[in-house]
């Protein structure tokens, strides 16, 4: 007789990496539902500052400041403003970036709002002290998706504030633009009240699909184990 094959013995490592992928799974799933929660807070707060009564512009803002309804008066500086490439429901075309000088000399950028390639010369431009109302937006530094901003040749794919002032020397300048709200001709250029906001929110899905994943490790690990376990008797 030749020798008795060796039964198997318990599969450590199987184990050990059953358990390193099923902690790591739940792991994940739990930071997608906290995250979920995190989410949920935020849209509820900045559905609450879009639909409060407006507040004076500050001196300065911070990313907690974004999307708060704000007004300012001042003048515009129509020979000081941007146009900042923008694809919006309306079509691809241009934000009317337009400095404002508010009483105390400090300017701040308005994002008036949409124009047509072919009308990006021939949009309203009121004179005289304005008011102007809308929501607080943080300066987008850089330049758009694949495509950095061009300072030298004007060439704008961002509202970067910062930026778009220096090329036009204004100082002080506050580190954020509002976006205008809609004026009362809805077909006056620029069109304002286009602010899109918007928050993907597919933490739930991500979460589940963790879980899922867990469970499935866990699946397989018992089907492995109760096979061993039928071979090892056997």
């Amino acid at each position: 007789m030749g020798p008795r094959p060796q039964k198997a013995g318990f599969p450590v490592g199987l184990t050990l990496a059953a358990l390193i992928l099923f902690v790591g799974f739940i792991a994940l799933g739990v930071w997608q539902v906290e995250r979920l929660a995190w989410k949920r807070d935020l849209i509820a707060r900045v559905d609450a500052r879009i639909h409060a009564a407006p507040a004076s512009a500050p001196a300065r803002a911070n990313k907690a400041d974004e999307y708060r309804r704000v007004t300012a008066t001042g003048i515009f500086l129509h020979d000081k403003a941007a146009l900042v490439q923008a694809a919006t429901v309306r079509g691809a075309g241009y934000w009317v970036l337009t400095p404002l000088r508010q009483a105390n000399g400090a300017i701040l950028f308005v994002n008036r709002g949409f124009v047509p390639p072919e009308a990006k010369t021939r949009y309203d431009r009121p004179q005289g002290v304005v008011r102007v109302t809308g929501l607080l937006r943080v300066t987008e530094p850089g330049g758009g998706f694949l495509r950095s901003n061009d300072p030298v040749a004007d060439r704008w794919y961002s509202r970067d504030v910062a930026a778009i002032a220096a090329t036009r020397r204004l100082m002080p300048i506050a580190n954020y633009f509002i976006d205008a709200q809609a004026g009362p001709s809805p077909d006056a250029l620029p069109v304002g009240g286009l602010t899109v906001v918007r928050f993907p929110n597919s933490h739930l899905q991500y979460a589940i699909t963790w879980f899922i994943l867990a469970a499935m490790v866990a699946g397989a690990y018992s089907l492995v184990m109760r096979q061993s376990g039928k071979d090892r008797r056997e």
